[in-house]
């Protein structure tokens, strides 16, 4: 006979709020025409407007991308860069969003209220990194969030095709000095992440703590700052998102015709294992990484590089400044 997990009460505990990927990513920003600009750059097309609020819907593939220029909150950017875009949120698809939220509320989460206009959905959120957001949501197939809060762009394609088979592979997490292990707890406790073995690293900045999402699509990489720069280990926020793609070289060759420049110094030179794009706008850079979209859940994605050891000051835009700061109370809260 079949061993049913769910049954026996077991699924629970391996992914305890039921994580089926990630829904969006949200950025903040004050100027998003130029952040539209070079998300366009990236591959991602621009499909639809909020109805209500100056957010703009971006997608590719299966990311959607949320530029959120709505007043106060496209004021912020993080803390290291103050007056640019910033990645303010994550939505996690889950199978239950009212149940994901409340369970993670008892497992010791910080709710974030909620002000929902007119013809807007409720979309339960908790605190995550310094002032970011995580988002539950489980409208994400026939009928998404998408078709109450906004409006399509008149004869976009709505399902753009992925340039070169990019995916979201995850997001670097820029954490303070001595953090790794409570935020490694907090992403544990509540989504039921776990941390990845040394010897399993992704692209080429494979510095600090990788975690793996529950349901196997999605990596979190923790990022402490260097021993010799503690200027910069006070702040905590995501950094930048990794996608992933099946031919790093043809990502890179086709992302650079659009006009994408990549970084090539040594530590960081552009290569099958992976590359790193300039930072744009003060903040917003893109890390490829080799990966299958068709990676089964759970399982090691191919390419998989030892840990190395980068010197620091090395890169310009490199692993060495994170920055808005989180509260530190409580297991869920580092």
């Amino acid at each position: 006979m079949e061993l049913n997990l769910e049954r026996e009460g077991l699924q629970a505990g391996l992914n305890p709020l039921g994580m089926e990927g990630v829904e969006f990513i949200e950025y903040t920003t004050a100027r998003p025409q130029a952040l539209g600009r070079h998300l366009e750059a990236m591959g991602f097309q621009l499909i639809a407007r909020h109805r209500s609020r100056e957010v703009l819907l971006y997608r590719q593939g299966g990311m959607n991308v949320i530029v959120n220029a709505h007043g106060a909150e496209a004021s912020g950017g993080d803390a290291a860069h103050p007056a640019s875009p910033s990645i303010a949120a994550l939505a996690f698809r889950v199978r239950d969003a009212a149940s994901a939220y409340r369970q993670a509320i008892e497992r010791g989460a910080w709710a974030v209220p909620t002000q929902v206009e007119v013809m807007e959905l409720n979309i339960p959120a908790i605190h995550g990194v310094g002032s970011s957001r995580i988002y539950f949501v489980d409208r994400y197939r026939e009928f998404s969030i998408y078709d109450v809060d906004f409006i399509p762009i008149p004869g976009v394609e709505r399902h753009p095709p992925a340039l070169a088979g990019l995916h979201l592979f995850g997001a670097v997490q820029y954490i303070a000095e001595n953090r790794t292990n409570d935020w490694t707890e907090f992403y544990a406790e509540l989504f039921g992440f776990t941390d990845l073995p040394d010897e399993q690293r992704f692209g080429i900045l494979p510095r600090g703590r990788v975690l793996r999402s529950p349901c196997g699509s999605f990596h979190l990489q923790l990022i402490e700052p260097w021993v010799e720069e503690p200027e910069f280990g006070l702040d905590e926020y995501y950094a930048r998102l990794g996608l992933g793609t099946p031919d790093v070289m043809a990502a890179v060759q086709a992302l650079t015709a659009r006009g994408v420049r990549f970084f090539d110094a040594d530590a960081a030179a552009v290569g099958p294992r992976g590359a790193l794009t300039h930072t744009e706008l003060g903040s917003v850079s893109f890390e490829l990484v080799p990966s299958s979209a068709s990676t089964p859940p759970g399982a090691v994605p191919p390419n998989t590089i030892p840990p190395s050891t980068i010197p620091p000051g090395t890169l310009a835009s490199g692993d060495q400044a994170p920055g808005a700061a989180v509260p530190s109370a409580g297991r869920a809260s580092p």
